[in-house]
């Protein structure tokens, strides 16, 4: 199994966390003691058996949760509160009905007091990117669910954020929308490459997005592999019967199924 040291600077660091429920005999350990490095622009998966600490692992990153131990670092700045300077999206896409899509997407620069004209512009231009674009005036109870998760990833980029966290965001949607959304994730991180960091239960979409996969032991988590994902980009839905593909998947599955 490969472990990249990646040439890229260190964006997120993990020093030590531990997160623990409870106290005593009775405290319930979900992680302990992670210990990792994420490179600026590197796209990071997260994988593992559920209830192994993965959406908490995320959760700690982005400061909405405080681990028992250790610490997280972003840039050079220690994480103790919730970030503001991130793009985060969960498997809800959360969007608000009474804006359109448009309105959607153009929420953080509402919220930051961005100009409008500029953030409008890249708001469409995100859309566009997704085949949004003819949609950016409907409002989101008219979209599909695959369709109302690429304005959710759009909303998150949009005010230039140097890490997006993404809390198994296609987790209900079905096989096909899944690849269109795989593409189009893909899309969206070669354009604007932001630190990415992707929590999932799916060993092919984990290899499809990756620069590299974390693979959490069950609990408590630990790390128990880091694989490199040596596939070159744009990366297309046939590479998945590639040999290199292949190869990769029954690596991780050997990892998970035999920790």
């Amino acid at each position: 199994m490969a472990e990249p040291a990646t040439a890229a600077p260190t964006h997120v660091a993990l020093r030590g966390v531990t997160k623990a429920y409870g106290n005593g005999a009775d405290a319930v350990v979900a992680l302990d003691d992670i210990a990792l490095n994420v490179g600026r622009s590197e796209f990071l998966t997260i994988l593992g058996p559920s209830g192994c600490g993965k959406s908490t692992l995320l959760m700690i990153i982005a400061g909405l949760e405080p681990a028992t131990r250790g610490e997280v670092r972003v840039g050079a700045a220690r994480v103790a509160a919730p970030l503001t300077d991130i793009g985060i999206v969960f498997q809800n896409d959360l969007l608000f009905d009474w804006r359109t899509v448009l309105g959607n997407v153009m929420l953080p620069a509402d919220i930051r007091g961005l100009d409008r004209a500029t953030a409008r512009a890249k708001a469409l231009r995100l859309l566009e990117r997704v085949g949004l674009a003819e949609f950016a005036h409907r409002r989101p109870w008219e979209l599909s669910g695959g369709m109302r998760q690429r304005a959710a990833l759009c909303r998150a980029l949009l005010h230039d954020a140097t890490l997006l966290l993404l809390d198994e965001p296609f987790g209900a949607l079905d096989a096909l929308t899944r690849d269109q959304m795989n593409l189009d994730l893909q899309t969206l991180w070669l354009a604007e490459r932001p630190t990415a960091i992707l929590v999932t239960h799916s060993i092919s979409e984990a290899v499809f997005l990756s620069d590299r996969v974390v693979v959490l032991s069950p609990r408590p988590g630990r790390l128990a592999a880091e694989i490199a994902i040596d596939l070159p980009r744009p990366r297309t839905i046939d590479m998945r019967e590639s040999a290199a593909f292949v190869h990769h998947q029954r690596e991780l599955r050997m990892v998970i199924e035999c920790p």
